[in-house]
């Protein structure tokens, strides 16, 4: 007769690292220059689909690119399935104690003191940050908690931590809809100036192009930033759709930067490399150039600029079929074992 216990070490062996009970994703890397190098991806939006978006981008990058990917997500804890508009949990954060990386997509979250801690004690650090889209305002957090200073338009004592995570780490918060919301697309143009950065490798312009609309920044960007992309908007849903006119012109007088680098620091402590998008839906992972884009900055971020290739694959790997942007239009029923 064989042992319950024996059992239960069998399933383990057989499920390996990322078990089916687990409400996180683990795609271990094959070759590549990322072999070695761990990747922690946080979705958790309820707008964007992040959590295909990542799901998508971390098979491309172990895949094609090596890196170990753990894909974290927002998780009804009573039913154990994906919930975008869950704001209190995002388990298994506890991951980026050995994270190289942290590719960050959420969306006004108020995570419990223990999630959050992972992250502050990841940023203290001075490890690298890739931020999507909403990251810009990824922490909604009240007051009275102990990380109240992460939240977007945070106001507080802490002088350092001026509205939050976004513009302290990522060098903006949330301002604005710069482009006509779900109307007016984005085309990715080169900054004059930063061709030759290594994260624009193989990158042209017109290369990157998202449904999803350029977001306002305050400009200049803060520190030592440096934008990379302009966001060109343009009058329709397409990629090929004509550049605003009329009234709508001077939106692109000047464009807003929708890329850029720069580094941060906490409380005077090591210094760490931050990318930064304020595209990337997972309909906008439809474009080869964003997802060069995004894989170029993750090589970027963990010291390989030197490995960068412009041919370097970004396939895309499996099925993907994004689902349009908007509130309340994730797929239901989805755990995370089913997006593996």
């Amino acid at each position: 007769m064989i042992r319950p216990s024996a059992i239960v070490f069998l399933l383990f062996v057989l499920a390996g690292p990322g078990r089916a009970a687990d409400p996180w994703v683990v795609i271990e890397g094959g070759e590549g220059p990322g072999k070695g190098k761990q990747v922690v991806l946080v979705s958790g939006d309820e707008e964007y689909r992040s959590e295909e978006a990542l799901t998508q981008l971390a098979k491309i990058l172990a895949g094609h690119h090596g890196f170990t990917c753990t894909v974290l997500y927002a998780i009804d804890p009573q039913t154990g399935e994906i919930s975008p508009n869950e704001q209190k949990n995002i388990p298994g954060l506890e991951s980026l104690r050995k994270a190289d990386l942290l590719v960050i997509a959420t969306r006004f979250r108020n995570l419990p003191d223990e999630q959050m801690k992972e992250i502050d004690d990841y940023l203290r650090a001075g490890k690298p940050v890739v931020g999507m889209r909403t990251a810009t305002h990824a922490f909604n957090i009240p007051k009275n908690k102990p990380y109240a200073h992460y939240g977007n338009g945070y106001a507080g004592e802490k002088k350092e931590w001026a509205d939050g995570f976004g513009r302290a780490v990522l060098g903006e918060k949330w301002i604005s809809h710069h482009g006509h919301h779900a109307h007016e697309s984005t085309r990715g143009l080169i900054v004059p100036g930063a061709k030759d950065h290594p994260i624009l490798r193989g990158i042209a312009d017109g290369d990157i192009w998202g449904p999803t609309d350029v977001y306002g920044v305050r400009l200049p960007l803060p520190g030592d930033s440096q934008p990379l992309v302009l966001g060109q908007v343009l009058e329709g849903m397409t990629a090929d759709a004509p550049v605003v006119t009329g009234a709508d012109a001077k939106k692109n007088e000047p464009m807003m930067p929708v890329a850029w680098v720069k580094t941060y620091s906490v409380e005077g402590g090591p210094k760490g490399r931050v990318f930064t998008t304020t595209m990337g839906s997972s309909t906008d992972l439809a474009s080869a150039g964003m997802r060069r884009l995004l894989v170029n900055a993750c090589y970027w971020a963990t010291g390989l600029e030197s490995q960068i290739l412009p041919t370097a694959n970004v396939e895309i790997v499996g099925t993907f079929a994004p689902l349009p942007f908007g509130f309340n239009g994730a797929k239901k029923g989805v755990k995370p074992a089913d997006l593996k």
